[in-house]
């Protein structure tokens, strides 16, 4: 039952995301294992979020698409937080000197970021430009995968409540 919601999910979301399933099964995809580093130095891995639903925001500083969505995907952070919704970002093809986190502050956004994510987002999650963002439910599969940047889509919303209660 749960493989015909997720199926049928999937080909709702087909508008938004960009959902893979590995050839000759109807299971999605594994987040594969990274890690990476924030600006103060700490390192953070995808094991930290196991058990929890996330969602990955790959952006850029320079990014005037990232800069339009973070304040919808820090609406749904805050609202689903307390579900257990964890929320990431992973800076890329920052400019010398970029201070992402700050920046994110700066902009009002609770969510946190890494940085020099570049390589693992194209190697790890076939990201080609931003923001892309990646949605991945409580047992880690990836469920699909977005390059919008309308904060406001209701369809954001119904992922990030699909991963959180599933």
């Amino acid at each position: 039952m749960l493989r015909i919601i997720t199926f049928f999910t999937l080909i709702f979301f087909t508008t938004l995301t960009f959902a893979q399933v590995a050839p000759e099964t109807d299971e999605l995809p594994l987040m594969s294992q990274w890690q990476l580093y924030n600006e103060e130095g700490l390192l953070v891995k995808s094991s930290n979020f196991l058990g929890n639903p996330l969602v990955i925001h790959f952006w850029a500083t320079w990014c005037p698409y990232c800069k339009k969505l973070q304040p919808g995907l820090d609406r749904l952070y805050q609202k689903y937080q307390a579900d257990g919704l964890q929320m990431i970002a992973v800076s890329i093809r920052e400019d010398e000197g970029a201070t992402p986190q700050k920046e994110l502050e700066g902009r009002g956004m609770s969510f946190k970021t890494l940085v020099n994510g570049t390589d693992m987002a194209r190697n790890l999650f076939n990201v080609n430009g931003t923001p892309t963002t990646v949605f991945i439910d409580k047992t880690g599969h990836i469920v699909g995968s977005t390059r919008t940047s309308d904060p406001s889509d209701p369809r954001l919303e119904k992922i990030v409540d699909y991963i959180v209660e599933n």
